[in-house]
């Protein structure tokens, strides 16, 4: 048995045997919370997967086409024509709620929605390429921006899923066992106190009705040696 140092009685048991329960029902609420929690980061994994695929392949086709603009115009050209953006974009960061984590919400919004304005040139010396490789950023920005929530999603998740799981296992294999282990050591201790003193009353149940016997004897031994002399 591990080193034990409670105090044996009845008022400790009581406090231990509620906070053994108290701790059980913890152990199974954190448990509950750290299965939600999984479940909402292979989601998140999933959806990350896919978005990342589609970044990837947006960003492929934006590269390609910027690539052949480049070839088509000269870089002096191409400098000056995407060197003042018509568009600008404000981002705004809300927060939602999952299992007790705020996870970040990302939402941006240009100053203008005419398609158009997503073009900062003229299209008179440009090549249709470069209409390609802009549109194709504009296309997958969005998905960029979901792309960065998600992965901090997933990163906060991924912390708070071990912070839970650390709980768990300290309730599982330390706490609830030592809470345990005490509560049969004072069981233990106040069994044996109870038949001492059980073994004690016996004693002196016995001892009182020697006593009681012998008393009795002499009363008639002195009975009978009055009786003798009369």
């Amino acid at each position: 048995m591990a080193n034990i140092t409670v105090n044996p009685t009845r008022m400790e048991l009581t406090r231990l045997k509620g906070k053994l329960k108290t701790a059980q029902r913890g152990h199974k609420l954190l448990k509950d919370k750290r299965d939600e929690l999984m479940k909402q980061f292979m989601d998140v994994v999933r959806e990350n997967r896919a978005l990342r695929k589609r970044v990837e392949e947006g960003l492929m086709r934006a590269h390609g086409a910027f690539t052949v603009a480049s070839a088509l115009m000269s870089p002096e050209m191409l400098e000056q024509a995407l060197l003042y953006p018509n568009q600008s974009v404000e981002l705004d960061m809300t927060f939602r709620n999952i299992m007790s984590v705020d996870v970040p919400q990302y939402q941006f919004h240009t100053t203008s929605r005419d398609p158009g304005e997503a073009y900062p040139y003229g299209f008179a010396q440009t090549s249709g390429e470069l209409d390609d490789a802009v549109d194709a950023m504009s296309r997958v920005f969005q998905d960029m921006l979901r792309l960065a929530e998600v992965e901090k999603t997933s990163q906060m998740l991924a912390e708070e899923i071990e912070k839970t799981r650390r709980r768990v296992n300290a309730l599982e294999y330390v706490k609830i066992p030592q809470m345990l282990e005490s509560i049969k050591y004072i069981t233990m201790k106040l069994d044996e106190n109870e038949r001492a003193n059980t073994i004690r009353l016996m004693k002196v149940k016995d001892m009182i009705l020697k006593e009681a016997i012998q008393e009795r004897r002499e009363e008639d031994a002195k009975a009978a040696q009055r009786w003798g002399n009369s």
